[in-house]
């Protein structure tokens, strides 16, 4: 987070993923309306808020490992109180009180807009809890956005209704709520004033937008709203629901010049045996069928996906259909992850393999990828893209074209010629840096 000149001293630490940095650019939005300075730095902070994740094993140690970093620093009175808001919060409030005596207050995901409440009675040394149902936060609060000057995320939805098997969201973040197309506009207005050149379009499962309030997928009429805004100039969608893929959406893709041909379509797995223990809506065929139909009806298209190993009745024949299946799609992006056994999923007691086994799969499948994202950027070498200039490191310019989301995918390195930082530049492809790609402004 940038810092900010205020009364006190207030350091916010996001942890997780991008919908969660909305939630922290909200609460630093109001803290920062309030009075309150924000800091890059809980050392020597009056307050430090966490907002964390709780979504699998990993992101709880990490929240759990930055909390206890922040009360050392407590200990030794270079931070004075400590607030922790978000999932871990929420999934845990009946316990984390006592597991965690050095936090002073304590905020669930309906209870952001309660920030500023919390820090003070911190401050005041009241201890303080809220925890609203998440269903009834204002997801439309004004933020303080801390990604570069030139893009930032909008998020158009909060929560989900998929009911995975293997997923503990929609206990934590509550039932699919759709933000109104009008609120949407005025906030993409906002940030496109601010200088935002690029949205990236964020919910739980954004295809689904529209259905809980306008009772039809609205996700298309949304973009092409969006693209009338004069100063945007790029549109990024993440988390597609594959069955969620419409013609229109595929059409909108491919006729739509503000709406890049990238798509973020989280399969997870290939087996229909695994996607229906998994409550995974449709099937192992209709995912093979979209992914050449994405390829043909939006020529360049960048796919990225997430897959999972180790879930609950892979054997070995499972896990070959998949590493088969994405030696034959391609993916040129892809998270892998070894499966979570995550408590009050529909999932937990499944037998599954063991956790060094699915670790295991999870490095094959990262090996498999590399050698793809490898032939991708061999492919590009030649082509002149049209790249956003983020920053400098090292004294070297790096950037992103469409191909690139920020934060996942790399970078473009620019080894010649110069571009101010949130300009757009025509950069040719020469070579590759590992998963980054090389080139030259022209």
């Amino acid at each position: 987070m940038q810092e900010t000149e205020g009364r006190g001293g207030v350091a916010m630490i996001s942890l997780g993923c991008a919908k969660n940095l909305v939630n922290s650019e909200q609460m630093a939005g109001l803290l920062t309306a309030a009075g309150f300075n924000l800091l890059s730095d809980a050392a020597g902070a009056d307050a430090a808020v966490v907002n964390t994740c709780a979504f699998i094993g990993a992101a709880k140690r990490e929240a759990i490992d930055t909390i206890l970093a922040l009360g050392e620093l407590k200990k030794d009175g270079s931070l004075g109180k400590i607030i922790v808001a978000g999932c871990l919060a929420e999934r845990y409030r009946d316990e984390i009180a006592l597991e965690l005596p050095e936090v002073d207050a304590f905020v669930g995901v309906g209870g952001f807009g309660d920030i500023v409440s919390a820090v003070t009675s911190a401050l005041g040394g009241v201890s303080y809890s809220s925890f609203p149902a998440p269903e009834t936060f204002n997801d439309s609060l004004p933020r303080a956005v801390s990604t570069p000057r030139a893009w930032a995320y909008l998020k158009i939805a909060d929560g989900c209704d998929n009911r995975c098997a293997f997923c503990a969201v929609p206990d934590i973040r509550g039932r699919y709520r759709s933000r109104c197309a009008e609120d949407i506009l005025d906030e993409a207005r906002v940030l496109t004033e601010d200088g935002a050149r690029e949205l990236i379009i964020i919910a739980q499962d954004t295809t689904r937008y529209g259905l809980d309030l306008y009772g039809e997928r609205r996700l298309a009429p949304l973009l092409r709203e969006l693209a009338s805004l004069p100063s945007l100039r790029w549109i990024r969608l993440h988390y597609l629901y594959p069955d969620g893929v419409t013609d229109e959406l595929r059409r909108e893709t491919a006729d739509n010049p503000k709406l890049l041909k990238y798509l973020d379509i989280p399969i997870q797995h290939i087996n229909d045996g695994i996607l229906k223990k998994m409550r995974r809506r449709g099937t192992g065929a209709e995912i093979r069928e979209l992914i050449p139909r994405l390829r043909r009806d939006i020529p360049g298209v960048v796919l990225r996906t997430s897959i999972i190993t180790g879930l609950p009745g892979e054997g070995e024949v499972e896990f070959n259909e998949l590493c088969d299946f994405l030696r034959e799609a391609k993916f040129e992006r892809a998270g892998v992850f070894p499966y979570s056994p995550e408590e009050g999923t529909a999932a937990f007691d499944m037998p599954r393999p063991d956790s060094d086994t699915a670790s295991l799969r999870a490095e094959i499948i990262e090996q498999l990828q590399s050698r793809v994202i490898d032939e991708f950027n061999a492919s590009r070498v030649g082509a002149v893209e049209t790249v956003l200039r983020e920053g400098r490191e090292g004294g070297v310019l790096y950037g992103r074209s469409y191909a690139e989301s920020p934060d996942i995918d790399g970078v473009i390195t620019i080894t010649d010629g110069s571009v101010a930082e949130g300009d757009f530049a025509s950069v040719r492809i020469t070579g590759a840096d590992g998963a980054d790609a090389v080139g030259v402004i022209v």
